[in-house]
């Protein structure tokens, strides 16, 4: 009886004018399935009318919610399960409501993390607002810099700017600002001029921590902006090199960012004359977590003869396919430390899923390396599993520490 005209009793006349959509419907089954049709159809101010005007809820979205509330069946789509969330919202029909924010925390990237963030907090779901802000913090860099957070409203810019975790320079803070209130101007019907661009971030410039860039940074970017008044660079630039410095709007500490964690899998490491020897040959492992994480790099020991210098190649893989990778070089002290090596962005890696990590080096042949390996090692609240990798040439010896982002507490 879905979307059918037989014995229909009501019709839904839905969307905004000029893209509406006529809907049948029966009272009783919409009655039964919702306390909020059941009150405009059997309550004491029940409406008579034979067709109902929805006009805030987009067509796709509105014959979800009917298809549920008649069989029972969830069928969400990228592009309609933020209006079918607003409809489950509207009608309090919560296993659908609930059903479209697990959809969107699975779906959830760096690039649509902003937009997110912005539709959590309108539909006051905080699981997923939590969510959004464990990727916008460890991936700052490419929230900020996604089309996304150009599309986000002056609110959530302001909550985004003020955030203390953000793992990000505040250079490219600022940079992200001014392209929000370039499309912002956009949207206002606004010539593109660093004036109107002042003019609709409004209070929200003053929450870019401009003093704690590198004068450096100031000086290539935000002083050549034409954002800042004259008095304002001047005083910047005093605040940055003059003993008595001027007071300033901007807020002058420094971000706190967020502190890596390191998964330790050995728990000693030895040497020998004769190995452990790179010759460009692979070490690799694979590894799950059991909860959503974001690999920022690896620890990897260094030569067991002295300083030396290596470049290195790591990569990740799941199910066989790269999802990132970085050519970098690292210098040793000859030491049985670790030496960090990072990848160019952190990676998300989701929760119960084997991902493979390799490390190619290129240096001085005889190396320290892990022993007493483990298979699962606790670190905080996530609990890492390793298992051999068909990818390695060369065993996993110098692969120790996975440095990462996560919400530990």
């Amino acid at each position: 009886m879905f979307n059918n005209e037989q014995m229909a009793d009501v019709h839904f006349i839905v969307g905004p004018p000029g893209e509406t959509q006529r809907v049948p419907a029966h009272k009783y089954v919409l009655a039964v399935g919702s306390s909020v049709f059941g009150a405009m159809f059997y309550g004491d101010l029940a409406e008579g009318e034979s067709e109902i005007y929805i006009p805030d809820v987009e067509p796709p979205a509105f014959l979800i919610l009917l298809k549920y509330m008649y069989s029972d069946e969830i069928e969400l789509e990228a592009d309609t399960v933020l209006a079918t969330l607003y409809a489950a919202k509207k009608y309090i029909v919560p296993a659908l409501a609930k059903a479209c924010v697990t959809f969107l925390e699975t779906s959830l990237e760096a690039k649509n993390a902003c937009v997110l963030l912005s539709q959590s907090r309108l539909f006051e779901e905080p699981e997923l607002t939590q969510r959004c802000w464990e990727v916008i913090d460890a991936q700052a860099e490419l929230a900020l810099r996604s089309e996304g957070f150009c599309e986000i409203d002056l609110l959530t810019l302001e909550i985004i700017l003020q955030r203390e975790s953000l793992n990000i320079r505040e250079a490219q803070i600022f940079q992200a600002a001014l392209c929000w209130a370039a499309a912002e101007c956009q949207r206002q019907g606004l010539a593109v001029t660093p004036r109107n661009q002042r003019g609709v971030l409004g209070r929200a410039l003053y929450l870019v921590r401009i003093p704690s860039m590198t004068l450096q940074e100031f000086a290539d970017g935000a002083a050549q902006s034409d954002i800042l008044t004259l008095k304002e660079t001047h005083d910047v630039f005093l605040w940055f090199t003059a003993s008595n410095k001027p007071r300033l709007e901007f807020p002058l500490v420094k971000r706190a960012g967020l502190a890596p964690h390191r998964c330790h899998r050995f728990q000693s490491s030895a040497y020998r004359s004769n190995q452990w020897r790179y010759r460009g040959r692979c070490d690799s492992i694979q590894f799950a977590v059991d909860r959503r994480i974001f690999i920022a790099g690896l620890g990897l020991y260094g030569s067991s003869c002295g300083k030396a210098e290596y470049s290195v190649k790591i990569e990740l893989k799941r199910q066989g396919t790269t999802v990132a990778q970085n050519l970098t070089k690292f210098l040793s002290d000859g030491s049985s430390s670790t030496f960090s090596v990072w990848f160019e962005h952190p990676v998300q890696v989701e929760q119960d899923t084997f991902y493979t990590v390799s490390a190619v080096l290129d240096g001085n042949e005889l190396s320290y390396f892990g022993q007493e390996g483990m298979t699962e090692v606790q670190c905080g609240k996530v609990t890492f599993q390793f298992q051999c990798s068909s990818d390695s040439t060369n065993g996993t010896g110098i692969i120790n520490n996975f440095i990462f982002y996560a919400i530990l507490s």
